[in-house]
């Protein structure tokens, strides 16, 4: 039932946030997307230009906020007044800190409203299962971190004030002296810089978890490379090369402001709707929620009742042509596929061969193609290639540089609203649901018909919220239901995004399909989908067509480009990817660029695409029930996550970053990734012969903090970083906490 529109507050609000100021203070890495989103939705801010604007170089930006200063005072010593990167160093090396304890604090106030507030934090001490999940492991038997059988995988890597390092005597023989650094002048610069970060590097919350006899203290992650490992990122990302690997960019904070400018949103409607201006005033995320949910499709896998779709092995695009044209390959089409390579005079088998994996990449993060595809390409021209792709109905994009996507970008906002047709009905005509317990989105109902992955996962965030989501499916239902591995009968990756949701079936491509819809629409408050460009309006289910039906409806569309590209190829993950040089950013400068095959944009274009119609329900209700537009895109994810890239990249400095960064270092039975700001110091040790809790303890007994990297996604079920919260659903697929906790 479409909700009333509001009558407490400002009703003629050109913006969601017209009248409201934000303060926001904490690390850069916490609030630069924070700050940014609730300026563009029409917030004042103060103290967050900084954070806005916070385009250090990565690695430096914990340093900066090693003192865990606001974000204003940070902007006068680091920024320019315009927001951008001061004349520092773009990649010098950062001052040993940590930002283990720091955490980004947001209030919004004004406009009529009760004032809000928000917190992001690296991971919160306790966080509880999602209240999808029926099994939850008990904290207390959750096992420690592991990668490798039996290995504890999260010492801390410096111990607590009351617990000293192992003497002499304890420490491993010949494994300790082979660790310790070679006698040179860089390792030697190092040792001083590395004391300076002995008390920084003390984590600022710990579980134990025992070795033996021995008693070890788990930190939670407490930057970006350390979430990173700890929630699986690594590991997904690093799929392709057969060993874990750090994304170059930021990406678990970026998506964690986005969870906190949408709890900030859901409060907000929540009292545009009636709620208490008292209850619910406080929301709280953190990154290594934001880690797990961006693995939680990879880690429903895990709990399946069958095998991968495709094996799990190390390779996969972009190919290279003959004059080094690095290149991505797209289409949705085995026939296509086939008369592509077929094209380029590629064996029959290798053809064959490839399909499956190229399929699946999606799924699987990596795609292991026969050799021969790749020397295929590499015997041809590009000219040659795109002729090739041209003719078979594929498509292929070459890889940008990030300076090339800095001199086009356009500077928009990821997202757009725009308010449609008269108000709604008056609030006596239509029944009133106020937000209850179940959520801030009680009583709101939304229709997605949506596939994949973007637009499920935005409706997938809305639902957890407390709206009603119901999904309309084709005749004979999704047929990703049916997508392997399967928990219980049912797709596991299918379940990560669209458990518990309703659905009705109906052929929208014939006249009483889409008078269906139009009658579901009559009764809802959001029409959210992913279809591809145009067919909306080839089947008469516009914004204009379905505003017809209902006023007060918003209206969502999460595509690939946005309209924003006149010469943009198929809008999916990976050529978004390539066409907008994330390739570049996530990748260090000692590697070729190369798009990560984690769906990094799929899920970071859901979370925009659940801001988006979170912003947009904000605004209607500000505007006397009027329905609202909401639009967003792959493209727009790519330009959120590389934002500091591009920064620098404009101003002419060096803006991939720089060679061997979050690389993780190899130990005798698995990996640790050091912190951003103790990576430098911690590279000069060899650790490849000490088992990973000895190898933790020397870098703790130097003052340098560094974590296990998840390389094993199953263990995050006894991971003592996550004790508690991650659990199964009914069907036995893996669920990972809510993003946020209300209070």
């Amino acid at each position: 039932m479409t909700s009333p529109p509001l009558t407490t507050v400002r009703t003629t609000a050109a913006s969601p946030l017209e009248s409201l100021r934000c303060d926001i203070a904490g690390p850069p890495e916490l609030t630069r997307v924070v700050a940014e989103h609730l300026r563009l939705l029409g917030a004042e801010t103060a103290g967050a230009a900084g954070a806005a604007g916070a385009a250090t170089s990565p690695g430096a930006a914990g340093a900066a906020g090693a003192a865990g200063t606001s974000g204003a005072a940070r902007t006068a010593e680091a920024t320019g007044t315009d927001g951008t990167d001061g004349p520092e160093d773009p990649h010098g090396t950062p001052e040993p800190g940590d930002t283990s304890g720091a955490h980004a604090h947001v209030v919004l106030a004004g406009g009529g409203f009760g004032p809000v507030t928000a917190e992001v934090h690296w991971a919160e001490p306790e966080t509880t299962a999602s209240r999808d999940a029926v099994d939850v492991p008990s904290p207390d038997v959750a096992g420690t971190p592991s990668g490798d059988a039996g290995t504890p995988r999260d010492v801390a890597a410096s111990p607590p004030q009351d617990v000293l390092p192992p003497a002499a005597g304890d420490a491993p023989g010949a494994g300790a002296a082979s660790a310790a650094p070679a006698a040179s002048t860089e390792t030697a610069a190092a040792g001083p810089a590395a004391d300076g970060a002995k008390k920084a590097a003390i984590a600022p919350s710990t579980t134990t978890a025992a070795e033996g006899a021995r008693t070890f203290h788990v930190a939670a992650p407490h930057d970006e490379a350390t979430t990173q490992a700890a929630t699986g990122i690594m590991a997904v990302h690093g799929r392709r090369d057969d060993a874990p690997r750090g994304l170059g960019a930021d990406y678990a904070a970026t998506a964690a402001g986005v969870l906190a400018v949408q709890g900030l949103l859901a409060q907000l409607l929540a009292q545009a709707r009636g709620a208490d201006a008292r209850a619910a005033r406080r929301v709280t995320t953190s990154a290594a929620r934001a880690g797990l949910l961006a693995v939680s499709q990879y880690l429903a896998a895990t709990g399946a009742d069958e095998d991968e779709a495709d094996r799990l092995a190390p390779g996969g695009p972009p190919f290279t042509s003959a004059d080094g044209t690095r290149f991505e390959l797209e289409t949705l089409d085995p026939g296509a596929w086939a008369a592509f390579w077929r094209a380029l005079d590629a064996p029959g088998d290798a053809i064959r061969g490839g399909w499956r994996p190229f399929q699946f990449r999606y799924a699987t993060a990596c795609a292991p193609f026969p050799e021969a595809l790749h020397a295929t390409a590499r015997g041809h021209g590009w000219a040659r290639i795109r002729q090739a792709a041209a003719t078979s109905g594929a498509e292929v994009c070459a890889l940008r540089t990030l300076a090339e996507r800095a001199a086009e970008y356009d500077g928009a906002a990821p997202w757009s609203l725009a308010r449609l047709g008269p108000a709604a009905a008056a609030p006596g005509e239509r029944d009133r649901q106020l937000p209850i317990s179940d959520g801030p989105l009680a009583g709101i109902t939304v229709l997605e018909a949506g596939r994949r992955i973007q637009a499920p996962l935005a409706a997938h965030l809305l639902r957890l919220l407390g709206a009603d989501v119901v999904r309309i499916e084709p005749p004979g239902g999704d047929p990703l239901r049916g997508m392997p591995p399967a928990c219980g009968g049912i797709s596991a990756r299918w379940l990560a995004l669209n458990r518990g949701k309703s659905a009705v079936e109906a052929d929208i491509k014939s006249p009483s399909g889409r008078r269906r819809l139009r009658e579901l629409v009559a009764e809802a408050d959001v029409f959210l989908h992913n279809w591809a460009p145009g067919k909306a309006a080839q089947l008469g289910l516009d914004a204009a067509d379905l505003t017809a039906v209902n006023p007060g409806l918003v209206y969502a569309y999460t595509s690939g480009w946005g309209d924003r590209l006149d010469d943009a190829p198929m809008g999916t993950d990976f050529m978004v990817q390539a066409r907008t040089a994330v390739g570049a950013a996530v990748r260090p400068a000692d590697e070729p660029s190369a798009p990560s095959l984690m769906t990094l944009l799929d899920v970071l274009g859901g979370l925009l695409g659940a801001e988006a119609v979170l912003a947009g329900l904000l605004l209607r209700e500000r505007n006397g029930g009027r329905g609202v537009r909401v639009d967003s895109s792959l493209l727009g994810a790519a330009d959120t996550l590389i934002a500091p890239a591009l920064r620098r990249a404009a101003h002419g400095a060096e803006p991939r970053p720089p060679a061997g960064f979050r690389r993780p270092l190899r130990t005798a039975d698995g990996w640790l990734a050091p912190t951003d700001t103790c990576a430098a110091a911690a590279g000069a040790y060899d650790l490849s012969a000490l088992p990973t809790p000895d190898a933790l303890r020397l870098l703790g007994s130097h003052g340098l903090t560094a974590t296990p990297v998840t390389t094993d996604l199953a263990s995050l079920h006894t991971d003592a970083r996550f004790a508690g919260s991650i659990g199964r659903d009914p069907h036995g697929a893996p669920v990972v906490p809510d993003p946020w906790t209300f209070a």
